[in-house]
C-alpha cells in the first residue's frame, strides 16, 4: 500500500509538471496561476503545494526534470578517464544540440527557460538555479580544457574558464536563436561546424605545420 502511495504521488506530481509546462508555454510563467496549473492537470492547488513549495519551485523542477539529463551529459567532460578531453567536451555539447532538436519537450521547457520568464519577484530563485547551473557546467568544461592543455592539445594563451565560457555561450546561443526560428538553420549541422571552428582556433599546431598567417605578420 505505501508503495502504491507513492508510485501515485509521482504520477500526480509528473502530471503537474506536465500542465506547467504547456501553461507556461502558452501565457509565460509570471501571467499564470498556480490555480491555473491545478486546473489543467485535473489536481487541488493543495496537491500542487504537496509537491512544490511555491511557483519558482515547480518551475525549477520542471527544468531539472528535462534539462538535467543534458547537465550529465556535459558534465561528462571533466571525466579523468576520457582519453581525448577535447572531444569529449565537443561530444557532449553537441550532443545537447541534437537532443534540443529530436525531443519536443526539451525544446518546450528551453522555450520557456529562454523565452518566457521574467526574473523578478519570487521568480529570481529561477534565476539564482540558472545562474548556478551555467557555473557548474563551466566549471567542469574547464576541466576538461585544463587537462587538454597540459596534454599539449590545446594552446595554453587562453585560460580553460575563458575557453568553457566561450563554449557555453557558444551553444546556449544556438540553441536560443534556433528555438526563435528553427527554419532558419540546421542547429545540428551549424552547431558542429561551430563548435569545430572555435575549437580548432584554439587547438596547437602540428610540428612542422605552417604558422598562421597573423603570426608570420608578426615576424
Amino acid at each position: 500500500m505505501a508503495r502504491r502511495t507513492k508510485d501515485d504521488a509521482l504520477v500526480t506530481r509528473d502530471r503537474i509538471l506536465d500542465a506547467a509546462e504547456v501553461v507556461f508555454e502558452q501565457r509565460g510563467v509570471s501571467r499564470c496561476s498556480l490555480h491555473e496549473i491545478a486546473q489543467a492537470a485535473g489536481v487541488t492547488r493543495g496537491a500542487i503545494y504537496w509537491h512544490f513549495e511555491n511557483k519558482a519551485d515547480l518551475v525549477n523542477a520542471m527544468f531539472e526534470r528535462v534539462t538535467l539529463p543534458l547537465e550529465e551529459v556535459i558534465n561528462r567532460s571533466a571525466d579523468p578517464n576520457a582519453l581525448d578531453p577535447v572531444l569529449e567536451v565537443r561530444n557532449s555539447l553537441l550532443n545537447a544540440l541534437r537532443k534540443t532538436v529530436a525531443c519536443p519537450q526539451v525544446q518546450r521547457v528551453f522555450v520557456i527557460k529562454m523565452q518566457k520568464v521574467e526574473y523578478v519577484d519570487e521568480l529570481l530563485a529561477v534565476r539564482d538555479r540558472r545562474v548556478n547551473t551555467r557555473v557548474g557546467l563551466i566549471d567542469q568544461v574547464a576541466v576538461g580544457l585544463k587537462r587538454a592543455m597540459a596534454e599539449g592539445r590545446l594552446d595554453r594563451r587562453v585560460p580553460a574558464r575563458a575557453t568553457a565560457i566561450g563554449l557555453h555561450a557558444l551553444t546556449s546561443g544556438l540553441i536560443e536563436n534556433w528555438l526563435l526560428d528553427p527554419s532558419a538553420f540546421d542547429l545540428v549541422k551549424v552547431g558542429e561546424q561551430a563548435l569545430d571552428a572555435y575549437l580548432a582556433g584554439l587547438a596547437l599546431p602540428k610540428p612542422g605545420s605552417p604558422a598562421p598567417a597573423t603570426t608570420r605578420a608578426r615576424t
